[in-house]
């Protein structure tokens, strides 16, 4: 049975499939059993580990035989104890791929469970990698991740065509739109949703088009969030510079409008170049229920406001209100972290930090970031940190990282700088350098910067990517990197071959290991590791602070997200 047709078999599976409920509150999930094929024809199994599993939490792995529905023929693989870790080799595979599944079951002392308590069902896809066709031959700029129906399992949103025009009014900047952004919805075997058309009130770049995906109004199936406005109000040369502005949401299962407010006004901006820019995330401000925060402004005047799931507003803020020192200070995109562990979320807009109630908590006064992230960079540095990149020139401190909860800053690079560029990187890469390394480059002057948690330069390049994207992806506690086609340690031989343009790296599949998403003409393939893990660790998008980053990687530029804790 090709995996295809198996996927449809699963659906009559589907009520049987026991979904473990994240204790943050945030969503459920299935444990994401994948099956791929291995070079040597053994097939290599992955599944999750979830946040409420008993400690003692063990698998039975079963292979099930084409056509086989009786589980009394089926083989265990897992007979003489079950499978403590996350995922199982299969080395003695008989047969064609196509003609085998196999299911999970779980097994614990602690809650009495029995193997008739079965967790999942998959058949085997013959490449490393899960395809996705599209219906079309373009391929795609962003992909959204999210439950949309409330059986557990992901489903895949992209925006498409990949094209993006920049607002700024320099030649090679903008370009006028020749199609209209789309978003569709698949499913993991490749069934389409729907799509839904941004229309021509949406002009086909990053930052007109923000959007995200999320189970907002709480009803445990995501639905979808995004800029819209009405006809086709394009000037002649193309431009969108009047007309109604909106935020609407559109059903997760159906891809129709639903509800619809008013977007923040363009008002206040001095140029088109400016309320332009346009971001959309999400933050728990309350510690237990997800808002909507909308934000218009980068690089001069800055609008936020946060809206409850029935779009009425629980704060408005202007970087007016703050005596100025919080103009101009955006990064390209919004990150959501709870930064003074007080358990309800901030804002980090870039060089400085709203808190939950709408009021300025901190600001640098650094100027805009091009590079920006939070994480837990320096162990021995409570809480959490903020590693920059900072665009505009400076003589000193473009480079550095600031204590997140009060702005301090750690420690700084004290060269003079002209254009930090790009997303950078931060991850655990090397072994022998305790936390964090964190990366940051110049286009023009072809330098890049690789630094230790506590400021100690390690390499220093003139040439290579300028964001390289850090992943789990093999047995050891340190992150590989995903750059120049090919997931590897950080400046070794390539582990695994990517092909396509890397649209995401994310745990969306399988074990705590993280999957690469890249794009190609009319497919969306899903790289997944396949290298044997003896450690087991809960699944990486129960982490709230990590979960909120796979949010916000829709709109504005592509950061990769971070655990909190």
């Amino acid at each position: 049975m090709r995996p295809r047709l198996l996927f449809c078999w699963m659906i009559g599976f589907s009520l049987l499939f026991s979904i473990a409920t994240d204790v943050s509150g945030m969503e459920k999930l299935d444990r994401g059993l994948v099956a791929l094929q291995r070079e040597d024809g053994s097939v290599f199994l992955s599944w999750r580990l979830l946040a409420d599993d008993p400690p003692d939490m063990a698998f039975t792995v079963m292979r099930v035989p084409d056509g086989l529905s009786v589980p009394s023929q089926w083989t265990n693989l897992t007979k003489v104890e079950p499978c403590r870790r996350t995922c199982f080799v299969d080395m003695e595979r008989e047969g064609a791929v196509q003609r085998a599944g196999y299911a999970l079951y779980r097994f614990s002392k602690d809650r009495d469970l029995k193997e008739s308590e079965k967790l999942d069902f998959v058949g085997v896809f013959p490449n490393p990698y899960v395809s996705i066709p599209l219906k079309g031959d373009y391929d795609f700029q962003k992909v959204g991740i999210a439950d949309l129906d409330g059986d557990g399992k992901y489903e895949f949103i992209i925006k498409q065509p990949n094209f993006n025009t920049d607002p700024y009014q320099q030649p090679g900047y903008w370009k006028r739109s020749t199609t209209t952004y789309k978003l569709e919805a698949y499913r993991l075997d490749g069934t389409m949703m729907w799509r839904y058309d941004m229309g021509w009130a949406i002009e086909a770049g990053i930052w007109y088009s923000p959007w995200i995906v999320y189970d907002v109004d709480g009803d445990g199936k995501a639905e979808i969030y995004c800029k819209a406005g009405e006809g086709d109000p394009r000037e002649e040369t193309g431009q969108v510079k009047t007309g109604p502005e909106y935020l609407v949401k559109i059903d997760g299962e159906t891809g129709k409008v639903v509800a619809k407010t008013e977007w923040l006004s363009r008002e206040g901006f001095s140029s088109y170049n400016y309320y332009c820019r346009n971001f959309l995330t999400v933050a728990y401000l309350d510690g237990s229920k997800p808002s909507l925060i909308m934000q218009r402004g980068t690089y001069n005047l800055i609008k936020m406001q946060a809206l409850d799931k029935d779009f009425k507003r629980i704060w408005y803020w202007e970087s007016t209100q703050e005596k100025e020192k919080y103009r101009s200070q955006s990064a390209h995109g919004l990150i959501t972290a709870d930064v003074d562990r007080d358990g309800r979320d901030e804002l980090v807009i870039g060089s400085a930090v709203l808190d939950d109630n709408g009021k300025g908590l901190w600001t640098s006064e650094l100027g805009h970031p091009d590079v920006c992230y939070v994480a837990d960079i320096d162990p021995d540095n409570p809480g959490l940190e903020i590693f920059y990149g900072i665009e505009p020139r400076r003589q000193t401190d473009a480079i550095c990282v600031l204590d997140a909860k009060t702005g301090r800053k750690l420690w700084t690079h004290k060269e003079p700088t002209r254009h930090v560029h790009g997303q950078g990187m931060v991850g655990d890469i090397l072994a022998d350098s305790p936390g964090m390394e964190v990366f940051a480059g110049e286009r023009d002057l072809k330098k890049r910067w690789l630094y230790s948690a506590k400021g100690k330069l390690i390499e220093f390049h003139e040439s290579g990517s300028l964001s390289p994207r850090a992943v789990w992806w093999d047995a050891d506690p340190q992150k590989e990197v995903v750059v120049s086609g090919a997931v590897r340690d950080w400046g070794k031989d390539p582990i695994q071959t990517i092909k396509g343009s890397v649209i995401a790296v994310v745990d969306c599949l399988g074990d705590y290991r993280e999957e690469v998403i890249t794009s190609l003409k009319g497919e969306l393939r899903i790289y997944t590791s396949m290298i044997p893990a003896s450690d087991r660790r809960v699944c990486l998008m129960q982490d709230h602070q990590y979960r909120l980053g796979v949010v916000a990687q829709t709109m504005g530029y592509y950061y990769p997200a971070q655990l909190g804790k």
